[in-house]
């Protein structure tokens, strides 16, 4: 796959010459409404004998129309897991536009002649609620309009769960309740976040339990505080595990937020390594303990309920 990095305006040799099938969407999370829309401009691209393209954005539009701070805005997915799960989907050119003020100006009529046409776009697939412009006229409805005969228009309609809409808006809501069992429904996977393991301060040693401390990047969602069943990744080997986000409020308040992995059955030393954790059930709230003694019991029971649930589940 050709990653393609775009900063408006673009210059023309940028651009692989040849014909696609044009996939628009921002894929946040890339959960199976995105995929519903992605395989359907595979199946056109192969029935037509085209390549595959992605187009997406650097940011979320919110962060210039709506004046966000990008140090605020939280993802689903970093760009490196994006790139590979478009990858692994099959697409060819992967577009990623720098989401500035110049470009969200563009008029919808100008967007479509810039980043669809002259992106030799044979047929255009995106969500049914896609836009390029203002809601109000740069619709999917109106794109015919726009697009004058010179390439096809493909709507991909919703898709539910439960009766209703898969969003990355849904998961994220869903992840603030810890409910991990609807996330991954939405997801059609478990949810992963990457991150390095990172020295902490070692406490998990001196109860029994010693953690894994995760650094993530400040733009990864994490799921609500608590403790859940998680499985990680350790050079290529999946493990399994229960993790802690939280603040560690038995040893002190105002505490650093910090995500540990405890994981089972498991004694070696993995500072620097770049690991991945898929979270799979949330466990229980964060607790401040009277003590020690009566921290280490919980963490018992944790232990026993993440191997239970990994049973469960047949792991």
């Amino acid at each position: 796959m050709q990653v393609i990095h775009i900063h408006h305006p673009y210059q023309k040799d940028q651009i692989p010459v040849e014909d696609v099938v044009m996939v628009l969407g921002f894929f946040d999370g890339v959960h199976q409404g995105h995929r519903e829309v992605i395989n359907r401009g595979k199946k056109i691209a192969q029935k037509k004998g085209l390549k595959l393209a992605v187009m997406t954005f650097n940011q979320h539009p919110s962060i210039v129309f709506q004046k966000i701070e990008p140090d605020n805005m939280k993802y689903l997915t970093s760009f490196e897991q994006k790139e590979s799960i478009m990858a692994d989907l099959g697409v060819d050119f992967l577009y990623l536009v720098e989401f500035t003020s110049s470009f969200a100006s563009l008029p919808p009529q100008d967007f479509v002649d810039q980043y669809i046409v002259d992106l030799h776009t044979k047929a255009a697939v995106a969500g049914f609620d896609y836009t390029y412009g203002p809601r109000d006229i740069a619709t999917m409805e109106n794109l015919p309009k726009y697009a004058k005969g010179r390439f096809e228009i493909i709507t991909v309609s919703k898709k539910s769960v439960d009766g209703e809409k898969i969003s990355s808006t849904r998961i994220r809501k869903e992840m603030e309740k810890g409910n991990m069992d609807a996330v991954t429904k939405l997801f059609g996977n478990e949810y992963e976040i990457q991150g390095t393991v990172i020295h902490g301060d070692a406490r998990g040693r001196t109860l029994g339990f010693p953690t894994a401390n995760i650094k993530v990047d400040h733009h990864v969602r994490l799921p609500k505080l608590g403790i859940y069943a998680v499985e990680i990744e350790v050079s290529g080997i999946w493990y399994q595990g229960m993790a802690s986000i939280g603040h560690n409020v038995t040893f002190g308040e105002g505490r650093q937020m910090t995500v540990e992995v405890y994981i089972l059955n498991f004694h070696q030393d993995i500072y620097g390594e770049r690991v991945s954790v898929k979270w799979h059930k949330f466990l229980r709230e964060e607790i401040k303990f009277s003590g020690r003694d009566e921290l280490i019991e919980q963490l018992k029971q944790d232990e026993i309920h993440t191997a239970q649930f990994f049973s469960e589940k047949g792991k």
